[in-house]
């Protein structure tokens, strides 16, 4: 028995062997002397027991059946999928040095790769990664193209393409790779978060919120984008969309202050003073936002005729930040009444800090303070009119929205 089941393995070694020579010379790939060394070390084990009438033990036997016949055979499983030994033994190197640090031998390796095989995709796809890791970012965008020349369906290339694009300053061919990537996965969230970005700071308002109100189908609760779109909606002037997004986003995240002082703002705008108050008491909160919420609940006593909780509030924001405070207060011609009440200090420390704002919540702040000035003169009757002319103009885009969901 023990001799049939040497002679079969002889056999099967000895035709694995062949065919793996065969395919060396065909293709011309020194890649496949490694394996030929494999399975002649199993054959002569073989021997060796053979001439020597001995058993060599259970791990013996186990390596030479490794080596001699589940390596071929894996070979030719592999190959007959289409995937050349070349790509299997390149790739398996490139990650081994890429282990241990050797980034130089592990393009090394996919160069030779994608040079005999130009088509290869993992060769071009895990190129672009290193080069983009080392910082080549053109060299990178490259190796993604030909990546996705291989496979098409490659979106995660595509967006990585647009990326990098983005951070060499080329704002316009990002722009366009990612409305080219959205149109073919219009779920794709991360190319909605940067398209979305790159169309704020190009002030493009119409289109960001073309593109987050269609991220929306795919993503109704995503806090960031809710909130994104509100910044959009305040940039276009179209507050009452502004804070159904808004009241969205806080929905949505409950801790995050941001949205809650752009609905305050926007609610001073509108006139609405106890729901501004509201939202502002919230916002204090937040240890960024504490110094202004009380400066504008200051002003909103002022405003009713409640001079002190005007004084009251004002001296708390000037307690917290009065770098911040005291400029604000002596510019705003409403605490004319009271300044002379509040006590401020003559020297001041300057606070230096990284505000958690960023530069596009930084511009929706600024433009809906910018708007209660300008509206502040405007009549009761003109806010309401104003309100009323932008909630049609809701229920007309909800309708809209409404008919191309059913059509999606």
């Amino acid at each position: 028995m023990r001799i049939v089941e040497q002679l079969i393995f002889i056999i099967l070694a000895f035709v694995f062997f062949i065919n793996v020579f065969y395919k060396m010379i065909k293709e011309n790939d020194t890649n496949y002397v490694g394996i030929l060394i494999l399975e002649a070390i199993g054959i002569a084990l073989n021997f060796i027991e053979v001439f020597a009438k001995t058993n060599l033990g259970i791990v013996i036997t186990m390596l030479k059946y490794i080596v001699s016949i589940l390596i071929p055979v894996s070979v030719i499983i592999i190959e007959k999928k289409g995937i050349p030994l070349i790509q299997v033994l390149n790739v398996l190197k490139a990650k081994i040095y890429l282990k241990i640090g050797n980034n130089k031998k592990a393009k090394e390796q996919l160069i030779k790769l994608v040079t005999k095989y130009p088509a290869n995709y993992i060769g071009h796809k895990m190129l672009a990664e290193i080069y983009e890791l080392e910082g080549g970012m053109r060299k990178a965008i490259d190796e993604y193209v030909q990546a996705i020349d291989s496979n098409k369906k490659d979106y995660d290339s595509y967006f990585k393409i647009a990326e990098l694009l983005n951070n060499l300053q080329k704002q316009d061919e990002a722009k366009e790779m990612l409305f080219s990537l959205l149109n073919k996965k219009p779920e794709y969230y991360k190319a909605t978060e940067l398209l979305g970005e790159i169309l704020i700071d190009k002030q493009m308002y119409k289109e960001a919120a073309n593109i987050y109100q269609d991220s929306l189908k795919y993503y109704p609760m995503d806090y960031d984008i809710n909130y994104n779109l509100g910044l959009v909606y305040t940039m276009l002037n179209d507050f009452k969309s502004a804070k159904i997004c808004y009241e969205k986003a806080a929905e949505i995240n409950s801790i995050c202050y941001h949205s809650k002082y752009s609905l305050a703002q926007i609610s001073l705008i509108f006139r609405d003073l106890d729901e501004a108050e509201k939202y502002f008491i919230e916002a204090i909160e937040d240890e960024e936002l504490s110094a202004e919420s009380y400066f504008q609940l200051s002003k909103i006593s002022m405003i009713k005729g409640d001079k002190e909780n005007t004084i009251k509030y004002a001296k708390i924001a000037i307690d917290i930040d009065p770098s911040k405070v005291i400029p604000k207060i002596k510019k705003d011609p409403i605490f004319i009444p009271v300044i002379a009440k509040i006590p401020m200090p003559f020297n001041f420390e300057i606070k230096e800090y990284k505000t958690k704002f960023n530069e596009k919540e930084l511009k929706a702040k600024e433009h809906l303070d910018d708007m209660f000035e300008i509206t502040s003169s405007l009549s009761y009757d003109d806010i309401g009119l104003l309100k009323k002319e932008q909630t049609e103009e809701i229920i007309e885009q909800d309708k809209f929205n409404n008919e191309n969901q059913r059509d999606f």
